[in-house]
């Protein structure tokens, strides 16, 4: 089968995990850069890798790298890819993209470029003097770095963090695809009690769920390339079909809390359209009060911070409470995700190790405490 590069860009600190990932799928040639991941492979591995990637935000296919310094530049790299080979004669081909530390710094007019050269290339092509664009959606990425762009095509369409159990979240949602991370950072599997004490709208423990029942994440969601005549639907059937076969069966305790009735209403429902529910428990409690549900575990969470949900001085009095109440659990791992530089301090205890990662474009640390 034909071999293609393909591009999975992540959240900034996530890469070395998302590398790890696609390693642990089998694929080929993989490599690790700011902000993206890349590997070799077919379209079946593009299948699989859309449906099982947990922490990855979408599946790109590398069309075309070149150096631009000009417009005209940009104009015929791009008019020189072989549009023809994916977009039919009715195909829309929308554009996006960013351009950073280079001399074409418009945006609006590199994304003009890019759509005029690839409708020249399959106007030409097809004898046509207008694109209906009504058939397939080939979502066309460009990236400017340095003066060198590379042109992508998006076969995820919507991003592979919007899993399809969440229809709506609660003040402040952490991205599936970061609560993932948070999961494969506290080496979870299955043989401890799981607790989220701020569970929210319920997405790290049902991504604990997810996890630890080797579920793909987007068994239950569609994807942009399922309607590319290039991929051949069986290769979605038997993709789906090999991702059930390989789920486990076990029994797991897993349990959210939360202050908040409506925010636990919301992780409820959310479980159960994740088809999770049946391995978490949820409870309403104070989380500086509510005794931990085992006297092993682990605890992973994302907390309110002071940038996010609550003033600072509430933060720093619901850490220092917090902290108190969980001095004496010693079989207890705590992973705490903050933005907040003085939580060791409010805490009461040093972590034994820090992460430095981006909620957004907002930095925070994972407070590691073994």
């Amino acid at each position: 089968m034909e071999q293609f590069t393909f591009v999975i860009p992540c959240l900034f600190g996530l890469e070395g995990l998302v590398g790890d990932e696609v390693r642990r799928m089998g694929m080929a040639q993989v490599a690790v850069a700011d902000r993206r991941v890349s590997f070799t492979g077919t379209l079946e591995d593009m299948v699989r890798a859309n449906l099982c990637l947990r922490m990855g935000e979408r599946v790109l296919i590398s069309l075309a790298r070149f150096p631009v310094h000009t417009f005209e530049d940009l104009y015929q790299g791009v008019r020189h890819i072989p549009w023809e080979d994916w977009v039919g004669k009715a195909g829309a081909f929308p554009v996006k993209g960013y351009s950073l530390s280079s001399q074409l710094h418009s945006v609006p007019d590199c994304q003009a470029i890019v759509k005029k050269a690839a409708a020249d290339r399959l106007s030409r092509r097809y004898g046509l003097g207008w694109l209906p664009e009504t058939g397939p959606t080939y979502p066309i990425h460009f990236s400017i770095l340095k003066d060198q762009c590379e042109i992508l095509l998006d076969t995820s369409g919507q991003g592979l963090h919007k899993r399809g159990y969440r229809a709506m979240g609660n003040e402040a949602p952490l991205h599936e695809t970061m609560a993932a991370a948070l999961v494969q950072l506290a080496r979870y599997r299955g043989k401890e009690v799981f607790w989220d004490p701020f569970c929210g709208s319920g997405t790290i423990v049902i991504e604990a769920a997810l996890t630890v029942l080797n579920r793909a994440p987007g068994l239950y969601r569609s994807f942009g390339a399922q309607t590319w005549p290039q991929v051949p639907a069986s290769l979605w059937t038997q993709a789906r079909e090999q991702a059930r076969d390989q789920e486990f069966r076990g029994e797991y305790t897993l349990v959210g809390s939360d202050v908040d009735p409506a925010a636990l209403n919301l992780a409820i429902a959310n479980s159960k359209k994740a088809g999770v529910d049946q391995w978490i428990t949820f409870r309403q409690a104070d989380a500086r009060r509510m005794p931990p549900p085992a006297d092993r575990g682990i605890l992973v969470s994302n907390p309110p911070y002071g940038q996010r949900m609550l003033e600072t001085k509430e933060v720093q009095a619901l850490y220092r409470a917090l902290g108190r109440h969980l001095a004496n659990t010693p079989g207890w791992k705590k992973y705490l995700l903050s933005s907040e530089p003085e939580l060791e301090t409010w805490f009461g205890s040093q972590a034994k190790k820090k992460r430095k990662l981006y909620n957004g474009r907002l930095q925070c640390n994972v407070y590691m405490y073994f």
